[in-house]
C-alpha cells in the first residue's frame, strides 16, 4: 500500500512541476531581466513583437534535460534586435529561436556567444531559427564573429546568416583547455547566403578552432547547411581542429574551398559542389594527417591553385604548428569531378613547403573534363606518396597519372538526385543515391534567401538637360540603379557628387555632353555605391589645386567595398590642375569588385588613370579584385595608366587581377614612372596594345604563383617589360 502512495505523490508532482511550468510576454529589457532571474526549467520567455533597438540579450539560466529554457519571438521573424545588440548565453538546456538581428552591429566582438565569460559558458543548449542580416561593423576593417561557439555539446541549426562585410569569421568554434577541447557541437541546416568578397584574410564563413589549439579533436559535426554565394576568401570553411565531420553540406557558386588547414584525422563525405563555372570557385584541400574524404561530388568549378576543385598539398618538413603539416595517411576515394577547370596535387610546392604526400591511397575517383578534352590536372611534386587505383579519368589519363588510372570516354545523365552519374560505371565516384539537401530545408521558411540588391542600370531612365547644377540635383534624387541620361551640351558641376547607390550617367548617342566640375572630385563613391558612366566628355580644366583630385574618388575610411567603377565610351582630359590629379583614386579601406575601362581615351593628366595602391601596410589587403581596360587611348598621362598595388605574403586572397589589352600608350608615363605598374597582381595579361614614347610596364611578385601573360605588344622608343617573374605567351589550359 505504502509503495503504491508514494508512486501515486511522485507522479502528482511530476504533473504539479509540470503544470507549473510559465510562459512570460516581456515587452521591454527590464521586464525580460527580471522574466530570466525568475525562470525555471521548462519556462519560455518571450519577446513581445517590435524592434528592440541597443538590447544587449544575457540569457543565462539552468534548464534541465528535457525541460529547457526558451528565449523565443511573439511571432516568428518579427522580433528585430538593432542598433547595438547582442546575445550572450550561459548555462545549460537553453534554447533561443526565432530572431531577427539587423540594422545595426554588435557592441562586442560577437553578435551571437555561447559564454557570458570565460569561466561561465553554454552547455547543451541550442540556437535555431535566428536570423543575422548585414549585422556588420561600422568599419569592415574592424573584425568580429557572428556566432562564436564555446562550450561543449551545443547545436547551431537552422539559421540565416547573410550580407557579412567586415574582417572575421561569420561562425567560428572557439576552444581552448580550460572549456575543454572536446567540444562535440553539431551545426547544421543552416543558410550561410552570400557574404562578398573581402580582400583579404579573415573572410571565412566557418572556422572550426585555431592553429594554437589544432593538434587536438574538436569532434564538432558540420552537416546538410547550405552555403550560397560565400565568396569571402581563398578558405570557406577552415577546419583547424582534429575530429571533425563534414557532411551533407551544398557549396553553391561560392569561391573558394573546404580547407583542411590544421588538424588530423578529419571526414569530409558526401558533400556537393556547384559551382556554375563562376570564377575561383573550388572544392576540398587537403593538408595534415589522417584525412578521410569520400563520395563527395564536385560539378563546374573554375577554381585553381589553391581554390582547385580538388587539391592536395605538400607540407613543411617538421612544421610549426601554424604552417603546413604534411599530408600522411590521406584516404580519398569515391569523389566525382566534372567539369572542374583544376585538379591540383602538390599544391604550394616552394623551398619552405617541400614534404611531399606520403601512405595516402587515392582510389576510385572519377575525374571528367569540361570538354571532353581539356585535362584539368595538374602535378607539382613527388606523387609516389600516393596509391591510385581504380580511379578513372574521362577522356584521357593525364601523362602523370598512368598508373592507378583508367582512361575512357563517359557518358554522363542525370540521377535521380539531380547529380550527373556515369552510365555503365559502377563502384567508380560518387554514389548514384547521393542527394542535395533541399535549399528549402535550410535557414527558416519565413525570411527571404538571397534577396537582390539593386545594380547599376536596373533602374528607370531619368531625362537631365543641361546647366549649371543639373546633374549633381538628378543624381541626389535618383532611385538605386537610375540611369541619368544626358543630352548634348554643357553640365556644369559644382559640388562633388556622392553617390550611395548605383548609378550610371549616359550621354546622347549623338553629340557631346560635356561635364566639367569645379570641386576636388567629380563623383565620390560611398558604401553601397557603384557607377558607371557612358558616352561622356569630362574635362578637369575648372577643378581647384587640392591634394587627392580625382574625377571618381572613393575616400579613406569610406569603407566602400564589392563596387563597380565602369567607364565607356568617354573622353577625360585636362586634369592638370596639380602634379596627381587622377580619373579613378581608390582610398584605403575601400575594394572594387571590378574597375573598367572600355573605348575610353585619357589624354593630358598628371595623375594615374586608375590608382589603386592604397594599401601599403603589406596585410595581403588591395583595392580592386580586377581592373580591366579594353581598347581606348592614353595620351599625356603623367602616372601610370594603372598603379594595381598588393603587398603581404598572405594566401588567402584570389586577387587582384588585371588586364589590358587593345589600347594605345602615348606618352603615358615616362623614363622613371611606368606606363603600367603591377606589385602583387596574380593574373596579368598585357597583349595587343601599342607603346610610344611612354614608361615600362613593371611587374613584381610579392606572393603565390603570379602568371603574367604577355604577347603581341609593339614597343615604340619604350623600355622593354621589367618583371620579377617569366612572362608567358599562351596561358596553358592547365592553370
Amino acid at each position: 500500500m505504502f509503495a503504491r502512495w508514494a508512486a501515486a505523490a511522485v507522479v502528482l508532482l511530476w504533473a504539479g512541476a509540470a503544470a507549473a511550468q510559465t510562459t512570460t510576454v516581456v515587452n521591454d529589457p527590464q521586464a525580460y531581466q527580471r522574466a530570466v532571474r525568475a525562470a525555471k526549467p521548462g519556462d519560455t520567455i518571450v519577446l513581445a513583437d517590435g524592434v528592440w533597438t541597443d538590447f544587449q540579450i544575457l540569457f543565462d539560466a539552468e534548464g534541465q534535460p528535457g525541460r529547457p529554457i526558451t528565449l523565443t519571438a511573439q511571432t516568428p521573424g518579427r522580433v528585430i534586435l538593432s542598433g547595438q545588440s547582442n546575445l550572450r548565453m550561459a548555462g545549460r538546456q537553453l534554447v533561443v529561436s526565432n530572431l531577427v538581428f539587423r540594422d545595426g552591429h554588435s557592441p562586442t566582438g560577437e553578435v551571437i556567444s555561447f559564454r557570458r565569460s570565460r569561466d561561465r559558458r553554454a552547455v547543451e543548449s541550442r540556437v535555431t531559427g535566428v536570423v543575422i542580416d548585414g549585422f556588420n561593423k561600422p568599419d569592415r576593417g574592424t573584425s568580429d564573429n557572428w556566432v562564436a561557439l564555446y562550450g561543449s555539446h551545443n547545436r547551431f541549426d537552422h539559421n540565416h546568416l547573410t550580407g557579412k562585410t567586415n574582417l572575421g569569421a561569420t561562425l567560428v568554434v572557439v576552444r581552448d583547455e580550460q572549456q575543454g577541447l572536446d567540444n562535440r557541437h553539431r551545426i547544421d541546416h543552416n543558410y550561410f547566403g552570400p557574404r562578398p568578397n573581402l580582400g583579404s584574410n579573415g573572410g571565412e564563413t566557418i572556422r572550426v578552432g585555431s592553429s594554437a589549439d589544432s593538434l587536438s579533436a574538436s569532434n564538432t559535426v558540420v552537416e546538410n547547411n547550405w552555403f550560397e554565394g560565400c565568396d569571402g576568401e581563398v578558405e570557406i570553411v577552415s577546419n583547424k581542429s582534429g575530429g571533425n565531420t563534414y557532411r551533407g553540406n551544398v557549396f553553391f557558386q561560392s569561391r573558394g574551398a573546404l580547407v583542411l588547414r590544421h588538424g588530423a584525422g578529419n571526414l569530409v563525405e558526401s558533400n556537393v559542389f556547384i559551382g556554375g563555372n563562376k570564377p575561383h570557385t573550388g572544392g576540398i584541400r587537403i593538408i595534415n594527417g589522417n584525412q578521410t574524404v569520400r563520395n563527395n561530388y564536385m560539378e563546374g568549378l573554375a577554381g585553381d591553385g589553391f581554390g582547385s576543385a580538388f587539391s592536395i598539398m605538400y607540407g613543411v618538413p617538421e612544421s610549426p604548428i601554424n604552417r603546413y603539416h604534411q599530408v600522411d595517411n590521406a584516404v580519398i576515394e569515391n569523389n566525382t569531378i566534372i567539369g572542374a577547370r583544376s585538379v591540383f596535387l602538390g599544391a604550394g610546392m616552394d623551398e619552405e613547403r617541400s614534404a611531399a604526400p606520403i601512405n595516402s591511397r587515392f582510389a576510385n575517383n572519377l575525374i571528367v573534363a569540361a570538354d571532353g578534352r581539356r585535362d584539368p590536372v595538374r602535378i607539382l611534386g613527388d606523387m609516389s606518396g600516393i596509391a591510385f587505383a581504380g580511379n578513372i579519368q574521362s577522356p584521357a589519363v593525364s601523362a602523370g597519372l598512368a598508373r592507378g588510372f583508367e582512361g575512357r570516354a563517359v557518358t554522363l545523365t542525370r540521377g535521380p538526385g539531380g547529380l550527373m552519374v556515369p552510365e555503365g560505371v559502377d563502384g567508380v565516384g560518387a554514389s548514384r543515391n547521393l542527394r542535395i539537401v533541399a535549399r528549402a530545408a535550410t535557414g527558416v521558411p519565413w525570411y527571404p534567401k538571397h534577396g537582390q540588391q539593386p545594380r547599376l542600370d536596373t533602374g528607370g531612365e531619368v531625362a537631365v538637360p543641361p546647366g549649371e547644377g543639373a546633374l549633381a540635383d538628378a543624381a541626389e534624387a535618383a532611385a538605386p540603379g537610375a540611369v541619368l541620361t544626358l543630352a548634348a551640351g554643357r553640365y556644369s558641376v559644382d559640388r562633388t557628387i556622392l553617390v550611395d547607390a548605383p548609378l550610371t550617367v549616359r550621354g546622347p548617342a549623338e553629340g557631346e555632353a560635356e561635364i566639367a566640375f569645379s570641386r576636388p572630385a567629380l563623383f565620390q563613391l560611398q558604401r553601397g555605391g557603384s557607377l558607371k558612366l557612358s558616352r561622356l566628355a569630362v574635362t578637369g580644366r575648372d577643378a581647384p589645386d587640392e591634394v587627392g583630385n580625382a574625377v571618381i574618388r572613393v575616400a579613406a575610411g569610406s569603407n566602400a567595398a564589392n563596387f563597380e567603377i565602369i567607364v565607356e565610351d568617354s573622353r577625360i582630359s585636362d586634369l592638370t590642375v596639380n602634379r596627381g590629379f587622377d580619373v579613378i583614386a581608390l582610398g584605403k579601406g575601400s575594394m572594387a569588385d571590378r574597375v573598367l575601362l572600355k573605348g575610353v581615351t585619357v589624354e593630358n593628366i598628371s595623375g594615374a588613370v586608375v590608382s589603386a595602391a592604397a594599401e601599403t601596410d603589406d596585410r595581403g589587403t588591395y583595392n580592386a579584385e580586377t581592373v580591366r581596360i579594353e581598347g581606348g587611348t592614353f595620351r599625356r598621362v603623367g602616372g601610370p595608366v594603372v598603379d594595381l598595388y598588393r603587398g603581404g605574403t598572405d594566401e588567402s586572397t584570389f586577387g587582384p587581377r588585371m588586364s589590358v589589352t587593345g589600347v594605345v600608350f602615348d606618352k603615358a608615363g615616362s623614363a622613371t614612372t611606368p606606363a603600367l605598374l603591377m606589385r602583387g597582381v596574380q593574373f596579368a595579361e598585357v597583349t595587343g596594345n601599342r607603346l610610344t614614347d611612354s614608361g615600362a610596364v613593371r611587374f613584381s611578385h610579392r606572393v603565390g604563383e603570379p602568371i603574367l601573360v604577355v604577347r603581341d605588344n609593339q614597343l615604340v622608343r619604350t623600355p622593354p617589360l621589367e618583371s620579377d617573374v617569366a612572362p608567358i605567351a599562351v596561358l596553358p589550359e592547365t592553370l
